[in-house]
């Protein structure tokens, strides 16, 4: 299903020679063998993490180039571009383009990112200690379109159920499951296919939120279908999470990203409504 092309759509645009639509959060350059716990320095003291809007750092910047202004995240650290609104009943368009640098942990291994979704409480509560509780919109090599639970989010998706060790993956055809970090089907599923364009070119993901429902889009082709988006709070009760800041992650990979924008949507298209 291809987006619909509407030249009346109210677009707020995101992006900015100052970023000012933004704030931005790093907290540390991880390491291969990293485990989840405070990073630490050779004495074996815990290490702060680099902070909100710390202006000695160069993560993110931008440049012209034409018309547009282009976003460049180096990765070098791991965090986030933020928001400073929140959004609810939304449609969210941005395109990116991989660079040439990887770091540390990410040395060897695939180029990633990612867009976090419905993001609210504070900063570095997951494992990585880097972004906020959210839903997972993965831009990754060969994944993007790839949904992660952030923290104790949870969702439902229609997928294939997983064997053993394999991961679900995601298709209109099935039926849902839950995603959550202690769902038998665990905290990550497959997109249903892969459309990325080469590394050196634009890519365009659209990210249709409305109530509870969401739906992931690369370069025109639904990959996922997700719906009954929550988290679950420390006595285990299910709370909705339907609106929220919007972050855009630094991984250990370089990433270029254009045409940030969002526009609300009083309802999905009919067409996507069937698909749910």
């Amino acid at each position: 299903m291809k987006p619909v092309i509407n030249d009346t759509y109210e677009w707020e645009e995101l992006i900015d020679m100052n970023l000012t639509n933004w704030d931005n959060y790093l907290s540390y350059q991880h390491q291969p063998g990293y485990d989840g716990s405070i990073p630490k320095n050779e004495k074996g003291e815990e290490i702060t993490p680099i902070g909100l809007n710390n202006s000695s750092y160069n993560v993110f910047t931008t440049f012209k180039e034409g018309e547009n202004t282009i976003i460049r995240n180096t990765g070098e650290y791991y965090g986030c571009l933020i928001t400073k609104k929140e959004y609810a009943n939304y449609h969210f368009q941005l395109k990116y383009k991989w660079g040439d640098k990887t770091w540390a942990y990410r040395k060897n291994l695939l180029k990633d990112s990612g867009i976090l979704y419905h993001s609210v409480g504070p900063m570095g509560v997951e494992y990585w200690r880097s972004w906020m509780l959210s839903q997972e919109f993965q831009i990754m090599e060969g994944h993007t379109g790839d949904y992660w639970c952030q923290k104790n989010s949870a969702i439902d998706i229609r997928a294939y159920k997983p064997e053993s060790i394999l991961d679900p993956m995601a298709h209109k055809s099935q039926d849902y499951i839950t995603l959550s970090m202690n769902s038998p089907y665990r905290n990550y599923c497959l997109r249903s296919g892969n459309y990325e364009k080469p590394d050196d070119e634009w890519n365009t993901l659209d990210l249709y939120c409305f109530d509870d429902k969401s739906l992931h889009v690369v370069n025109g082709e639904v990959v996922m279908i997700l719906k009954n988006s929550r988290y679950i709070d420390e006595q285990g009760k299910e709370i909705p999470l339907t609106k929220g800041k919007i972050q855009l992650q630094s991984e250990a990979a370089e990433i270029f990203f254009k045409d940030i924008k969002i526009r609300n949507i009083k309802s999905l298209s009919i067409e996507q409504q069937k698909l749910f």
